[in-house]
């Protein structure tokens, strides 16, 4: 594993020594060429790999492996706006998502819970640079605040927690930590969930504790929602999912609040996307919606539910990190979001219309899609714990298939207007990009079992 580390290490060098012509092409392709090795050698482990400084389990690997695809994909996505800027700004950036990717790779892969908290938070420094550097409109510095407050106040109790349970336990070591006897624990399970989930459902983010999302999302550059919505998201469901095995006793009535709450945000924000104007934001709303259907899957604590709950993560990564390529792609061309703007789009981008209509059908959970074995999952724990619960979730697949057709018909169908007549063709790279999103979700279908927790 530190092998992989340091080689994911060497775009560092990579950004601040290539020709400055050549520093996309060359940090791009190393990038593939290290994600397709790291894939390769988390197969090879079986998910199975364990020492002093990392865990590698099928809780943690399928993570893993997404954080090391999506960070090619966005070095991809980001060259047509940035290779317009000064080299040493270029580089800069480059490095800083390298940065981002370390981080967060150590975070999914550390076997200490102190190190999964360093890494947790150290995650925000780099993610907070590129929303408030490189980001496009003036409330950038807003959004990047509102990240900042949101992320510490929250890992603040969980902070204390871990301190407090190293001081009795004297080690936080995952391997170590199942060997203390489970009658002692007990005493901490409702300071366990009054702390620790508060820190991840802050980053996931659960309804109430999602204001600084939209914003962060509408503000950060193409590489900034991708990370967003593909990993950084996912840092809150894994912490979730990794920390509640300390507590297996911890049944559903104890954190029923957090329930209703994940339950009534599934359907709210999947109500509100229906009257978003804004493109990004729009497809940040349904990533809450989507996130908190998986806190109600982990809130259950079932296997039906951990398995659903893997699924719709790596399946919401690749689709929503799709969707926010897509609507980057209409942005360069029009500097506009604004979703009654773009319409009529098919008649000049048939082929981009496709891949709407491909990534908006994942996003919809349409069968067999990877997305649908994941909402199957979580539907049927849920209807296992209580079928009036069961009953009120399932409304959210008419409001997700009321906000699909809607974002469809409102970009591409309807009349072409004037100012969208001159649109520069899209590129290879752009429909590389896309392609690159959706193979995986496509392969997934054939064999969904490989990521199942």
């Amino acid at each position: 594993m530190l092998m992989l580390i340091l080689a994911w290490s060497t775009i560092l060098l990579t950004s601040l020594l290539a020709p400055k012509n050549l520093v996309w092409t060359l940090s791009t392709s190393q990038g593939f060429v290290i994600s397709f090795f790291s894939i390769a050698w988390f197969f090879l482990q079986g998910f199975n790999f364990s020492d002093n400084l990392f865990l590698i389990d099928s809780l943690s690997g399928p993570l893993a492996i997404l954080t090391c695809w999506l960070f090619p994909l966005t070095l991809l996505a980001s060259q047509s706006k940035l290779s317009k800027e000064p080299v040493s700004r270029q580089r800069m950036y480059i490095a800083n998502a390298t940065f981002l990717q370390l981080t967060t790779l150590l975070a999914f892969t550390a076997s200490d819970l102190m190190l999964f908290f360093i890494f947790f938070e150290a995650s925000l420094i780099p993610t907070m640079i590129i929303i408030t550097r490189w980001g496009a409109q003036e409330r950038r510095l807003e959004a990047g605040m509102y990240l900042a407050f949101y992320t510490m106040i929250g890992a603040v109790p969980l902070l204390i927690f871990l301190m407090n349970f190293y001081s009795y336990a004297g080690s936080l070591s995952s391997s170590l930590i199942f060997s203390i006897p489970p009658q002692d624990i007990q005493s901490y399970s409702g300071l366990f969930w009054a702390t620790c989930n508060l820190a991840f459902l802050v980053k996931m983010p659960m309804y109430c504790l999602h204001l600084w999302l939209p914003k962060a999302h509408v503000e950060a550059p193409i590489a900034g929602s991708m990370v967003l919505a593909g990993t950084l998201l996912k840092l809150g469901g894994y912490g979730i999912m990794r920390l509640s095995i300390l507590l297996p006793e911890i049944s559903v009535s104890s954190t029923i609040i957090f329930m209703f709450i994940a339950m009534f945000g599934i359907l709210v924000t999947a109500a509100l996307c229906m009257r978003q104007t804004d493109l990004k934001s729009l497809i940040a709303m349904s990533s809450v919606s989507h996130m908190n259907l998986v806190i109600a899957a982990t809130l259950i604590h079932t296997p039906w539910s951990y398995a659903g709950a893997m699924t719709m993560m790596i399946a919401h990564g690749l689709t929503s990190s799709a969707l926010f390529c897509l609507a980057n792609t209409m942005y360069e061309r029009t500097n506009s979001r604004t979703m009654i703007l773009l319409r009529g789009a098919l008649l000049i981008f048939p082929l981009t219309g496709l891949w709407w209509l491909t990534i908006l059908l994942f996003n919809m959970a349409l069968p067999p899609s990877v997305n649908f074995a994941g909402e199957m999952l979580i539907m049927m724990a849920v209807y296992n714990w209580s079928p009036y619960a069961f009953i009120f979730i399932a409304m959210n697949l008419i409001l997700t298939t009321a906000y699909t057709l809607y974002t469809l018909w409102s970009t591409q169908r309807g009349p072409t207007p004037i100012h969208l007549k001159t649109l520069f063709p899209f590129q290879i790279r752009e429909h590389m990009l896309l392609l690159l999103h959706t193979a995986p979700a496509l392969m997934f279908i054939l064999n969904p079992e490989l990521i199942f927790c």
